[in-house]
C-alpha cells in the first residue's frame, strides 16, 4: 500500500526541506524515515531507482513495517535547490564530483551532513563547499533489494557533530524514529566506525559472506584481532581518542547484524568500485605516514583491489 507522509511533526519541523545526495541504501533509509514522518524530502539517485520511486513510492522494508512511502526523487543535483539540509550519502570515491555538482544549487544557510564511510569526507567537503558541513557517524544495516526498495536489517542511529543546526536536525531525526545524538568527539566516533569497517568489510567482500557466518570461519576472529590492533595503533599515533569499548563493538556487529553483507561486498557483487581505499587503504596510508606497520590491513586492501581489477576485465 502506498502510504502518504505521516503528519506527526510540528509546523517548524515540517517546514524543513531535506535533500539526499546519493540516495542508495543508507540515504534512502534516512530519507524515507523523514518522509514517512511528514517531512519534505527529495532523493537524488540513479535513474532506474528514481523511476521506480516516482512510479510506486519508496518501499521501506524494515523489521517493524513494510510500506511504500511517497516522496520526491530526481536524477539531477538541481533538485536539492532550496534544501535546508542535505544528507550527503555518496561513496567516498565520488565526494569531489558530487559536491561540485551540488554546489550551484545550495543556499548559504544549507547544512551539509556527511553520512559517509571513512574519516576524511567532511574535511574534503569543507574545502569544496562554502556551506556549513557536519560529519555524522552512521550505524545502520541496509541494502537495496531492487529499484525503489530499501531493506533494513537493523539499527539506524546517527551521531552528528555540533553545528548551527545540529540540535534542530537531531530533534527532527529523533522524532522520525532515527535515534540521533550530538557529540564533540565525532572524529573519534568516525574512527571507531572505521575500525569496524576495516575488521568486517574486506573479509565479507572477499568471502561474499554475511557477518554472522563470517565470524564462524576458521581463524577469522584472530585475523580481525590483528586488523583492529593495527587500526588502534595508527589512531593512537594520529592522536585520535576512540570512544567506547572497541573490542565489544567489533563482537557486537556479528551479533546485531548477522545477515548483513558489508557495503564492500555489495559493491563487488554488483561490479561497482568499492570504498576500500578509504577503509583499509586509509589505515595503510596513515600507517606509512606515521611509521606504524599495517600488514593485515595492507593484505586485505591488496586482495580487494585485485578482485576489483579482475571484475573490471569481465
Amino acid at each position: 500500500m502506498l502510504m502518504p507522509p505521516m503528519q506527526s511533526q510540528s509546523y517548524e519541523e515540517q517546514a524543513m526541506k531535506f535533500a539526499v545526495m546519493g540516495a542508495g541504501a543508507v540515504g534512502c533509509y534516512y530519507g524515507g524515515m523523514l518522509a514517512r514522518a511528514g517531512h519534505d524530502v527529495v532523493l537524488i539517485a540513479r535513474r532506474q531507482h528514481v523511476e521506480a520511486i516516482q512510479r510506486d513510492g519508496l518501499r521501506l522494508d524494515t523489521k517493524s513495517f513494510d510500506e511504500h512511502v511517497r516522496l520526491s526523487a530526481s536524477t539531477e543535483p538541481s533538485a536539492a535547490e532550496g534544501a535546508d539540509v542535505v544528507l550527503f550519502c555518496v561513496k567516498s570515491t565520488d565526494t569531489d564530483s558530487a559536491a561540485l555538482a551540488l554546489k550551484p544549487y545550495l543556499n548559504e544557510r544549507t547544512l551539509v551532513v556527511s553520512l559517509q564511510n571513512g574519516v576524511e569526507n567532511a574535511e574534503r567537503l569543507r574545502e569544496l563547499l562554502p556551506q556549513e558541513v557536519a560529519a555524522a557517524v552512521v550505524y545502520v544495516a541496509t541494502e537495496l533489494a531492487g529499484p525503489g526498495h530499501v531493506r533494513h536489517h537493523g539499527r539506524g542511529e546517527l551521531v552528528i557533530e555540533p553545528s548551527s543546526m545540529s540540535e534542530e536536525v537531531a530533534r527532527t531525526l529523533s522524532a522520525a524514529s532515527v535515534p540521533t545524538e550530538i557529540s564533540d568527539n565525532v572524529r573519534g566516533a568516525l574512527w571507531a566506525k572505521l575500525v569496524l569497517n576495516c575488521a568486517y568489510n574486506a573479509l565479507s567482500a572477499i568471502a561474499q559472506t554475511p557477518y554472522g557466518r563470517l565470524v564462524q570461519g576458521e581463524g577469522v576472529t584472530r585475523v580481525m584481532r590483528d586488523i583492529v590492533d593495527e587500526c588502534l595503533a595508527v589512531a593512537n599515533a594520529d592522536g585520535v581518542t576512540i570512544p567506547g569499548d572497541v573490542d565489544a563493538a567489533v563482537r557486537g556487529i556479528a551479533q546485531t547484524m548477522p545477515n548483513q553483507y558489508s557495503s564492500t561486498a555489495q559493491d563487488m557483487a554488483r561490479g561497482k568500485r568499492s570504498e576500500i581505499d578509504h577503509l583499509n587503504g586509509l589505515i595503510v596510508r596513515r600507517g606509512e605516514a606515521l611509521g606504524v606497520p599495517t600488514p593485515a590491513n595492507r593484505m586485505l586492501h591488496v586482495l580487494v583491489k585485485l578482485l576489483e581489477a579482475e571484475r573490471e576485465k569481465r
